[in-house]
């Protein structure tokens, strides 16, 4: 999927504060992709990872690692978003993050950001805090929701 919105160069990246950037397309989350992260991280609990003995378990299933939700962000935010004319972006860090409601494996996904602010920083940047939520197909509550802090510069 192309990105909904480009900013080009700092100022058009200025121009986002306040903005909503929209929402993401749904994305199913798989037995394969959590156990992919259980390997990769090496987080192998049984609520993860196996289905026979979660399925009696509190969630009567499998459910995706709260971290894995929380770097679904990354992807889906290039959905919303490109940055482009700057010499580097970097991600620089999380405010408060909270993970409201287990991912059931087989439910669906998307991301909903809005550009809270963007200030100036040193050596020629700036700094856009986005507050992201990472919604479940029709649950009540979200996945996740999180402000993102990235740093470009020009």
């Amino acid at each position: 999927m192309t990105a909904l919105r480009t900013a080009t160069g700092l100022d058009e990246i200025k121009a986002l504060a306040g903005t909503e950037l929209g929402r993401t397309e749904w994305l199913e989350i798989t037995q394969e992709r959590v156990n992919t992260f259980a390997d990769a991280t090496g987080d192998h609990q049984w609520i993860h990872t196996d289905p026979a003995r979660a399925a009696d378990g509190p969630f009567g299933g499998t459910i995706a690692h709260g971290y894995l939700t929380l770097s679904l962000i990354i992807p889906l935010f290039n959905q919303l978003l490109t940055i482009q004319g700057t010499s580097m972006s970097i991600n620089y860090g999380l405010d408060k993050v909270r993970f409201p409601h287990p991912v059931k494996v087989g439910a669906k996904v998307r991301l909903h950001g809005v550009v809270d602010s963007v200030e100036d920083v040193k050596g020629n940047g700036v700094e856009m805090r986005l507050a992201f939520t990472i919604e479940i197909d029709g649950a009540d509550k979200p996945a996740c929701v999180a402000q993102a802090i990235f740093r470009h510069y020009a």
